[in-house]
């Protein structure tokens, strides 16, 4: 199944996949190495945090190269939905509960980071919004409660 993901996420995986490979597991290689220098590894714990490091660092090479597979890169500015919102959209909403404007792209789940307005697609804000239009409300049942958005405007960039 294809997992959505705007080119800039695909890049920030990317990229973390060549740290991974290139910098993070040859460090923990040597890191290994220095602690199996050290004689008994049975009560070595400087070689049992390096193992268990390097356990997560192959498990996350190997779910990244198997999500960089999958991917569906979408260009949010080459999407004509008509002023509807879609994955990668960039909204306006006015939260009408506490009378603010919020502003957020809607982005695969790996990307995803709220403090910079990049809502996952499977957000509950995202899947209430996607398919509207300017000028829709929106009601989102979020882990905070039930609030009510009035969407302002829709952006493909």
């Amino acid at each position: 199944m294809p997992i959505p993901i705007t080119a800039r996420g695909a890049e920030r995986l990317k990229q973390e996949l060549q740290r991974l490979k290139g910098v993070d597991r040859p460090a923990i290689v040597q890191a290994i190495k220095e602690a199996r220098e050290k004689g008994d590894l049975s009560e070595n714990a400087e070689y049992d945090a390096a193992r268990e490091r390097q356990g997560f660092i192959e498990g996350r090479i190997a779910e990244l190269e198997g999500k960089l597979g999958a991917l569906q890169v979408i260009d949010p500015a080459s999407v004509d939905a008509a002023g509807r919102i879609v994955f990668g959209a960039t909204v306006t909403l006015e939260d009408l509960t506490a009378g603010q404007q919020v502003r957020y792209q809607i982005v695969g789940d790996d990307e995803a980071d709220i403090k910079q307005g990049l809502i996952s697609v499977s957000s509950p804000i995202a899947r209430a919004l996607i398919g509207k239009s300017e000028g829709d409300v929106v009601e989102v049942l979020a882990p905070g409660g039930k609030r009510e958005y009035e969407v302002l405007e829709v952006a493909y960039v």
